[in-house]
Protein backbone atom coordinates (compact mmCIF):
# COMPACT_ATOMS: atom_id res chain seq x y z
CA UNK A 1 0.00 0.00 0.00
CA UNK A 2 1.27 3.01 -0.84
CA UNK A 3 0.76 6.48 1.17
CA UNK A 4 1.79 10.03 1.01
CA UNK A 5 2.17 11.90 3.62
CA UNK A 6 3.11 15.93 4.31
CA UNK A 7 6.51 16.43 5.89
CA UNK A 8 6.86 18.31 9.24
CA UNK A 9 11.24 20.09 10.27
CA UNK A 10 10.62 16.16 12.43
CA UNK A 11 11.07 14.42 9.02
CA UNK A 12 14.42 16.34 7.87
CA UNK A 13 16.70 13.24 9.38
CA UNK A 14 14.36 10.89 7.00
CA UNK A 15 14.46 13.49 4.03
CA UNK A 16 18.38 13.45 4.51
CA UNK A 17 18.63 10.20 4.05
CA UNK A 18 16.68 9.08 1.66
CA UNK A 19 18.38 12.17 -0.60
CA UNK A 20 22.23 10.36 0.63
CA UNK A 21 21.22 7.64 -1.38
CA UNK A 22 18.97 8.47 -4.38
CA UNK A 23 20.51 11.83 -5.15
CA UNK A 24 24.41 10.56 -5.96
CA UNK A 25 22.58 7.20 -7.37
CA UNK A 26 20.52 9.88 -9.36
CA UNK A 27 23.76 12.03 -10.89
CA UNK A 28 26.58 9.81 -10.16
CA UNK A 29 27.23 9.47 -14.40
CA UNK A 30 25.96 13.24 -14.97
CA UNK A 31 28.22 15.48 -11.70
CA UNK A 32 31.24 14.99 -10.36
CA UNK A 33 31.89 13.58 -7.36
CA UNK A 34 32.91 17.12 -5.68
CA UNK A 35 29.42 18.46 -7.13
CA UNK A 36 27.44 15.96 -6.14
CA UNK A 37 29.15 16.61 -2.83
CA UNK A 38 28.49 20.64 -3.15
CA UNK A 39 24.95 20.28 -4.21
CA UNK A 40 24.12 17.62 -0.84
CA UNK A 41 25.44 19.94 1.53
CA UNK A 42 23.49 23.19 -0.97
CA UNK A 43 20.16 21.28 -0.79
CA UNK A 44 20.25 18.69 2.03
CA UNK A 45 21.65 19.59 4.81
CA UNK A 46 19.90 19.91 7.82
CA UNK A 47 19.89 23.34 8.43
CA UNK A 48 19.26 24.13 4.60
CA UNK A 49 16.32 21.64 4.84
CA UNK A 50 14.91 23.66 7.81
CA UNK A 51 15.36 26.88 6.01
CA UNK A 52 13.50 25.77 2.83
CA UNK A 53 10.58 24.27 5.02
CA UNK A 54 10.38 27.19 7.37
CA UNK A 55 11.36 30.36 5.35
CA UNK A 56 11.30 29.42 1.43
CA UNK A 57 7.78 28.13 1.85
CA UNK A 58 8.97 24.45 0.31
CA UNK A 59 6.09 22.06 1.37
CA UNK A 60 7.13 18.37 1.38
CA UNK A 61 5.52 14.83 1.02
CA UNK A 62 7.03 11.88 1.55
CA UNK A 63 5.83 8.69 0.13
CA UNK A 64 5.85 5.53 1.92
CA UNK A 65 5.37 1.91 0.71
CA UNK A 66 3.68 -0.53 3.68
CA UNK A 67 5.44 1.66 5.94
CA UNK A 68 8.72 2.14 4.70
CA UNK A 69 9.71 5.58 3.41
CA UNK A 70 9.92 5.41 -0.61
CA UNK A 71 10.54 8.89 -1.76
CA UNK A 72 9.67 12.61 -1.78
CA UNK A 73 9.25 15.40 -3.43
CA UNK A 74 8.60 19.53 -2.56
CA UNK A 75 7.15 22.12 -4.22
CA UNK A 76 7.37 26.13 -3.17
CA UNK A 77 5.38 29.23 -4.52
CA UNK A 78 7.48 30.87 -7.01
CA UNK A 79 4.86 33.84 -7.87
CA UNK A 80 1.11 34.35 -8.25
CA UNK A 81 0.66 31.86 -10.22
CA UNK A 82 3.57 29.71 -10.86
CA UNK A 83 4.87 27.15 -8.21
CA UNK A 84 7.96 25.06 -8.65
CA UNK A 85 8.12 21.27 -8.31
CA UNK A 86 12.11 21.82 -6.47
CA UNK A 87 12.65 18.06 -5.82
CA UNK A 88 10.89 14.54 -6.66
CA UNK A 89 13.05 11.85 -5.77
CA UNK A 90 12.29 7.55 -5.46
CA UNK A 91 14.51 5.43 -3.95
CA UNK A 92 16.16 2.60 -6.36
CA UNK A 93 14.29 0.08 -5.19
CA UNK A 94 11.03 1.25 -5.38
CA UNK A 95 11.60 3.05 -8.77
CA UNK A 96 9.56 1.49 -11.60
CA UNK A 97 6.93 0.79 -9.12
CA UNK A 98 4.68 4.63 -10.17
CA UNK A 99 5.38 5.69 -7.16
CA UNK A 100 7.39 8.83 -8.90
CA UNK A 101 3.52 9.59 -10.51
CA UNK A 102 2.32 9.39 -7.82
CA UNK A 103 4.32 12.19 -5.90
CA UNK A 104 3.97 14.43 -8.88
CA UNK A 105 0.11 13.79 -9.21
CA UNK A 106 0.66 14.50 -5.34
CA UNK A 107 2.41 17.93 -6.12
CA UNK A 108 -0.59 19.08 -8.59
CA UNK A 109 -2.99 17.94 -6.01
CA UNK A 110 -1.31 20.70 -3.21
CA UNK A 111 -1.03 23.29 -5.71
CA UNK A 112 -4.43 22.97 -6.38
CA UNK A 113 -5.45 23.35 -3.08
CA UNK A 114 -3.43 26.26 -2.42
CA UNK A 115 -3.99 27.93 -5.57
CA UNK A 116 -7.64 26.86 -7.14
CA UNK A 117 -6.98 29.17 -10.07
CA UNK A 118 -5.85 27.76 -13.28
CA UNK A 119 -1.75 28.46 -12.76
CA UNK A 120 1.46 26.75 -13.95
CA UNK A 121 4.01 24.14 -12.44
CA UNK A 122 7.35 24.33 -13.26
CA UNK A 123 10.79 22.65 -12.35
CA UNK A 124 14.62 22.31 -13.52
CA UNK A 125 15.72 18.91 -14.94
CA UNK A 126 19.37 18.45 -15.93
CA UNK A 127 19.45 17.91 -19.73
CA UNK A 128 20.84 14.83 -19.24
CA UNK A 129 18.85 13.63 -17.06
CA UNK A 130 17.01 10.26 -18.50
CA UNK A 131 13.87 11.83 -15.99
CA UNK A 132 13.17 14.26 -19.05
CA UNK A 133 11.32 11.31 -20.32
CA UNK A 134 9.02 11.14 -17.25
CA UNK A 135 8.00 14.98 -17.12
CA UNK A 136 7.43 14.75 -21.04
CA UNK A 137 4.85 11.59 -19.87
CA UNK A 138 3.21 13.69 -17.33
CA UNK A 139 2.56 16.46 -19.70
CA UNK A 140 5.40 18.51 -19.20
CA UNK A 141 6.90 20.67 -21.64
CA UNK A 142 10.26 22.24 -22.22
CA UNK A 143 10.22 25.84 -22.05
CA UNK A 144 13.76 26.98 -21.49
CA UNK A 145 17.08 26.16 -21.07
CA UNK A 146 19.95 27.02 -19.29
CA UNK A 147 23.13 27.08 -17.40
CA UNK A 148 22.65 28.64 -13.55
CA UNK A 149 25.32 29.50 -11.53
CA UNK A 150 24.99 27.81 -8.36
CA UNK A 151 28.12 28.42 -6.39
CA UNK A 152 31.54 27.16 -6.35
CA UNK A 153 32.19 27.05 -9.73
CA UNK A 154 29.19 24.66 -10.33
CA UNK A 155 26.63 24.81 -12.79
CA UNK A 156 22.75 23.43 -13.02
CA UNK A 157 22.54 22.56 -16.81
CA UNK A 158 19.16 22.14 -16.79
CA UNK A 159 15.67 22.59 -18.80
CA UNK A 160 13.04 24.21 -17.44
CA UNK A 161 9.78 22.52 -18.03
CA UNK A 162 6.49 23.44 -17.22
CA UNK A 163 2.75 22.07 -17.28
CA UNK A 164 -0.75 24.60 -16.74
CA UNK A 165 -2.69 22.95 -14.02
Amino acid sequence: MISIIQATTRDIPLIHDMASIVFPHTYRSLLSKEQLDFMMEWMYSYDNLKRQMLEENNTYYIAYVDGAAAGYVSIRPESDDIFHLEKIYVLPQFQKFKIGKKLFQQAIKAIKEMHPEKCEMHLNVNRDNVAVEFYEHMGMKKIAEGDFPIGNGFYKTDYIMGITI
